[in-house]
């Protein structure tokens, strides 16, 4: 059955900094959430971020009048009962972000031993306890105007998805590669089996894809221990081969549709199936039409197909710039949400399912993000402006996922309206002061 649940704000941070709830983007204010994640006894994992800007001269040391950016991950009951929040960051001058709020793109992903993990680019990874009480551990890379004091830092990811055997499957960054400044997104990583994350220990990656592979430029410094390729630390022509530019590069036309192309995030389809999107370059003047392949590699990074069915213009997941596939690894499954449709895959890159946003009551769906798929085989949906995630089981036969998702947008308003009752919420906030708040 589908469940809704609050993307909720600690009544200490709206108490202390005496936020006004009412407030609008263009007043300074957000809040939004960037990751889900699931664990398998049903407990579901939201990382959000809030930030207040006020234009003025000077900084104030009133903590109402405060600019902050703070992050935090909230830990739900399977019942959606809000049971803990880590909260990290705090007041800054101009709202800038500081020690673990640093970084773009985060995502979420609760390890196989329940510790929760928060990455995010170039190369930040943070470790807390299941309960959210601890900072167990952290990798910081160096971040806007840091890097150019900071070369390298100490990073290990920029995305972590977990198989079902517990292996980490990770996007990983690059300085030197061609004629990019910074570290650029670029490789595939797989851990070994029985590898750990935690405590001072890095569990060793295996680079199985580069998205580009003109690394000329890079020096000895920029190679990572951590990552590894043919028994050597990744770097220059050490590396696999073809690249992921390559594969998708079949021929003249797609190779100058594909030039200054991007990769997204490495998704897990299986234990030895993963799915890896790379985009073509966005314009100004709109990309709608532009290339993109969701490319299928399995665990030595030989490409085994792509996902099928998708129109480059009619479903092009360039509106909005939805790049996101998330994968179910424990049934071999991928699903894809953008502006024009709901698509769902099988192992083979099939495509099994496709409802149009176009058509009633799937036009909801605009108003949601995907952001992951639960153990249990739920997909977890954001709804950024009402700020409520909606849980939508989906069914074995994915023929089937169009009733289920049907079923769970019909019970979307009913499961809000209870929730309204329960918080009343204020522009669409939900304020909770139940729940523990640890403080990093």
């Amino acid at each position: 059955m589908a469940a809704t649940l609050p993307l909720t704000l600690p009544a200490s941070v709206v108490g202390e900094h005496r936020v006004d709830l009412t407030a609008k983007h263009s007043d300074g204010w957000a809040f939004m959430t960037s990751g889900v994640a699931a664990n398998a006894a049903g407990e579901t994992y939201a990382l959000s971020r809030a930030v207040r800007y006020r234009r003025r001269d000077g900084a104030s040391p009133d903590p109402f009048q405060m600019d902050f950016t703070y992050h935090l991950i909230t830990r739900y009951a399977p019942d959606g009962t809000p049971t803990a929040t880590a909260l990290y960051g705090g007041a800054t001058e101009g709202s800038a972000p500081t020690g673990l709020t640093e970084g773009s793109d985060f995502c979420l992903a609760v390890l196989a031993d329940g510790t929760v993990a928060v990455s995010s680019k170039p190369g930040n990874t943070h470790l807390f306890s299941a309960d959210l009480s601890r900072l167990v551990e952290s990798w910081r890379s160096p971040w806007g105007w840091e890097e150019e004091k900071e070369r390298n830092g100490d990073p290990y990811a920029f995305s972590i998805d977990v198989t079902p055997s517990g292996r980490l499957l990770c996007g990983v960054a690059e300085y030197g590669v061609s004629n990019w400044a910074g570290q650029v997104a670029n490789l595939v990583a797989l851990s070994e089996p029985g590898s750990t994350l935690g405590p001072g220990s890095k569990a060793t990656l295996r680079a199985i894809a580069t998205h580009d592979a003109r690394s000329d430029r890079q020096k000895e410094a920029d190679r990572y221990p951590h990552v590894v390729y043919d028994g050597a630390p990744v770097g220059g022509s050490n590396r696999p081969s073809p690249s992921l530019t390559e594969m998708v590069s079949t021929d003249d036309r797609t190779r100058f549709d594909y030039t200054g192309c991007k990769m997204g995030r490495p998704a897990a389809m299986g234990d030895d199936l993963f799915v890896v999107p790379v985009f073509g370059k966005t314009y100004r003047s709109g990309s709608r039409g532009q290339v993109f392949s969701f490319l299928l590699l399995d665990g030595q990074g030989e490409e085994r197909g792509k996902l099928e069915g998708m129109h480059r213009y009619e479903d092009s997941p360039f509106t909005g710039f939805y790049w996101t596939v998330v994968g179910d690894p424990y049934r071999g499954r991928a699903f894809h949400l953008n502006r024009y449709g709901l698509y769902a895959w099988d192992a083979d890159g099939r495509m099994r399912s496709r409802i149009p946003t176009s058509d009633a009551p799937f036009k909801a769906l605009t108003n949601f993000l995907l952001m992951g798929c639960s153990p249990a085989g739920e997909l977890l949906l954001v709804h950024q402006k009402q700020h409520l995630l909606l849980r939508v089981p989906v069914p074995e036969d994915l023929a089937g996922l169009e009733d289920a998702v049907r079923a769970a947008l019909k019970a979307y308003g009913p499961g809000r309206n209870a929730l309204k009752r329960q918080y009343a919420p204020v522009n669409w906030h939900w304020v909770d002061g139940t729940a523990p708040v640890h403080r990093h």
